[in-house]
């Protein structure tokens, strides 16, 4: 089957180079908070990817494993009722009620009863926002990407693809509130990329440029 490809002898993982535990570990708080178990460690050392991917999403939505698995793939329906239990004694009543028009930034208003009680939140529309175009958002768990403080336009940018830059050089100025706010480095390295130009207006946390060391 092989023919000429090269062929592992022995026990594949014998040929990777050893783990180092501690300071994956080290890295994963840093990135995620001091609540990172042994078996976040372990599964970072498996699956980076998927782990990555896992944290990034019960970080915008919370402990969806709470949910059953027809609620979390396709979500209620109108006028159903149902039960979410958080933990031994505690358990919430929800009753999802109506949705909403569908918004600039592609987020509908979701209405529903909470333990009896009238509640909405702004929920993202992914079927629509495919169809929309939107500036990316800076990943606080990647290093080197740099977002803006508050919303604002974009008055001047200070550098370019491949420029060297120390830690507290101004990157871009931003007109915000009628006043001028200057974008720092927060780290020293090379700008890998700029997404922003001069009259591009931002909503904050929206990327303005990357930097790699």
């Amino acid at each position: 089957v092989l023919k000429s490809l090269p062929r592992i002898e022995g026990r594949p993982g014998a040929s990777l180079p050893p783990m180092d535990f501690k300071n994956l570990e080290d890295g994963l708080r840093a990135a995620h908070g001091d609540d990172i178990t042994p078996e976040d460690v372990m599964s970072a050392a498996m699956y980076p990817k998927v782990f990555q991917e896992f944290k990034e999403f019960t970080a915008n939505f919370g402990p969806v494993d709470c949910l059953s698995t027809r609620l979390f793939l396709d979500g209620p329906k109108i006028a159903e009722e149902f039960e979410v239990e958080l933990e031994r004694g505690k358990t919430l009543h929800i009753k999802a009620l109506a949705l909403g028009d569908l918004n600039k930034a592609g987020q509908r208003e979701v209405f529903f009863e909470l333990n009896g009680q009238l509640r909405s939140v702004l929920v993202k529309d992914t079927v629509a926002m495919k169809e929309m175009k939107f500036h990316p958002k800076a990943q606080k768990s990647i290093k080197g990407q740099v977002g803006a403080p508050m919303p604002g336009k974009v008055l001047e940018v200070k550098v370019k693809v491949g420029s060297k830059v120390e830690k507290g050089q101004p990157l871009c100025v931003l007109s915000a509130m009628k006043m001028e706010t200057v974008v720092n480095s927060p780290m020293s390295g090379t700008v890998k990329a700029v997404h922003v130009e001069p009259d591009t207006s931002l909503e904050g946390d929206d990327l303005i440029l990357e930097i790699e060391e």
